[in-house]
């Protein structure tokens, strides 16, 4: 079986079943890594060696039982790994390794996921092109001409071309939403407090998230399940357990209302993205959902009210990247006020 499949949950189901190791998964992800990211630039730092040991170590435990066992996942490079590069995107933070994991990267682990690699990304997640990092922009897969969006840009193109059969990213106003439909995957940010931001470099702190891609519904829900839960170094995470949302695939429609605010499907939208959008809604109504137009009139101020909550506390968050702990500091300063401006001016 070749490991990149359309599904993580095949890759899991036949490392379980002896017919794949975790090895052999790991080294075909390497492969295509190898083979496919010279032209994309998804992929901002691979750890081979790390990831090969660590699925060598699964494959002799021996214990199977892992919802994510053996898969192989790259991680946007906003998310702490210890001892492993977490740039943002950024060269002010050159050289730095975080010497803990995020609280996601615990879970996966604790799933059986193996960490492949870091991720290309927006400067800080600030953009939603993936063309704004330090690192020069990411390819959509299906024509490199053209953007794969972002900020996370880079999990969805290692999704999308098949290096990673699963990704994390991080959306603050979009940024794993829209790469996932630009790359034509799955991708889903978690409702506010269903997931820990620990580990997780702040770009606007009342808004970031962490969320999953996967190439199918089923892939990503199971990674959501794998990453989410209360959270004792995140404050703002919720204090009980969400439902799984893997448990409610096979559910289907029949009782669900869903709202749909029609006013925003007019001005501005593509016909082809609204036939897509009316078909999506036909085929919900088909399954048994009840589709109700409703109307959101305080929506045209969301993108003023954004960018002034964005703006606002990426200005304080970025404050903290100044030379002194961590990152790049200037060689060229005879003060302290000189080094903190020209650390910054040399470094964003």
């Amino acid at each position: 079986m070749n490991a990149r499949t359309p599904s993580a949950v095949a890759v899991r189901d036949a490392i379980r079943r002896g017919e794949l190791t975790a090895e052999r998964a790991v080294g075909e992800a390497l492969d295509a890594i190898a083979a496919r990211n010279p032209a994309l630039n998804a992929f901002v730092s691979v750890a081979g060696e790390r990831a090969l040991a660590r699925a060598r170590r699964l494959d002799r435990n021996g214990d199977t039982s892992g919802a994510l066992h053996g898969v192989p996942v790259a991680i946007k490079d906003t998310i702490c790994v210890r001892d492993m590069p977490a740039t943002a995107g950024s060269r002010i933070l050159a050289g730095y390794m975080p010497p803990y994991d995020a609280t996601v990267i615990t879970r996966l682990e604790a799933a059986g996921a193996v960490v492949i690699g870091k991720t290309n990304c927006d400067e800080f997640a600030m953009g939603s092109s993936t063309e704004h990092s330090a690192f020069g922009p990411a390819r959509n897969p299906h024509d490199p001409s053209r953007t794969p969006g972002g900020s996370s840009g880079g999990s969805a193109v290692a999704v999308a071309a098949d290096m990673t059969p699963l990704a994390l990213g991080s959306d603050t106003g979009g940024s794993v939403r829209q790469p996932a439909a630009l790359c034509g995957i799955v991708g889903a940010r978690p409702t506010y407090g269903r997931v820990s931001r620990y580990g997780l470099i702040a770009f606007a702190s009342s808004l970031d998230q962490v969320g999953p891609f996967g190439r199918t519904v089923a892939d990503t829900a199971l990674m959501q399940d794998a990453i989410e839960g209360p959270d004792e170094h995140d404050a703002t995470c919720r204090a009980t357990p969400p439902s799984s949302c893997s448990s409610t695939l096979d559910a289907g429609c029949k009782g669900l209302r869903i709202g749909v605010p029609r006013h925003l499907t007019t001005d501005g939208v593509d016909a082809d993205v609204r036939d897509a959008f009316e078909a999506a809604l036909d085929r919900l109504a088909r399954s048994g959902a009840t589709i109700d137009t409703v109307e959101l009139p305080h929506s045209q101020y969301s993108i003023p009210v954004y960018y002034l909550v964005a703006t606002a506390e990426a200005s304080s968050n970025l404050a903290r990247f100044d030379g002194v702990r961590y990152g790049h500091r200037t060689s060229d300063a005879d003060t302290l006020e000189a080094m903190y401006a020209r650390t910054r001016r040399e470094g964003f």
